[in-house]
């Protein structure tokens, strides 16, 4: 299992999901914003999570994702093999290094350890983790729907002369 940023953000964006899902559909652009991730990195991200069903999405205004499993289904092995490109495994019988022989077995071991404890990490088990460090969400503005009432426009008055005739009265006056 490959561990990099592109696994940390999906991670990360998965918890602010699972934080907020009760207020409705969390928005991408709420997500890039609230933790300096680019917009378009997370929709290719949410694209792999949507793909396996991790997440599920809801389109128009008030639009945005939700989980799309449990949150203690959901494990950060899930979230980041869903993220992550598998490279297909080569399938050549060629001889290998002698060094990479001597070392396979300790990455092979290590790999396993990594992929176990990550399985052993639900999204529930996180959610958990930040709200009892006192995170909590900000409730979510509702959406300004129906009929509103139209502004009222105050009438305009002016001192200024009204026709042609009073404005030369006025400059006479003056002059």
């Amino acid at each position: 299992m490959r561990l990099s940023t592109k696994g940390r953000f999906a991670v990360t964006a998965m918890i602010d999901v699972a934080l907020r899902e009760k207020s409705g559909p969390v928005p991408l652009s709420e997500i890039a914003a609230r933790h300096q991730i680019s917009l378009s990195y997370l929709e290719q991200m949410f694209s792999k999570l949507r793909q396996h069903r991790l997440v599920e999405s809801t389109r128009g205004p008030g639009g945005g994702y939700t989980l799309g499993k449990r949150k203690d289904a959901v494990t950060v092995a899930d979230i980041i093999g869903a993220v992550e490109d598998k490279a297909p495994q080569e399938s050549s019988h060629a001889k290998q290094d002698l060094a990479q022989d001597m070392t396979q077995a300790l990455w092979d071991a290590l790999n396993s350890k990594v992929t176990d404890y990550m399985q052993s990490i639900t999204l529930r088990s996180l959610v958990l983790e930040q709200l009892a460090k006192g995170f909590k969400p900000e409730a979510k503005q509702p959406a300004k729907r129906g009929i509103f009432k139209k502004p009222t426009q105050a009438p305009v008055r002016t001192n200024a002369a009204n026709s042609v005739f009073t404005f030369g009265k006025t400059l006479l006056a003056k002059g």
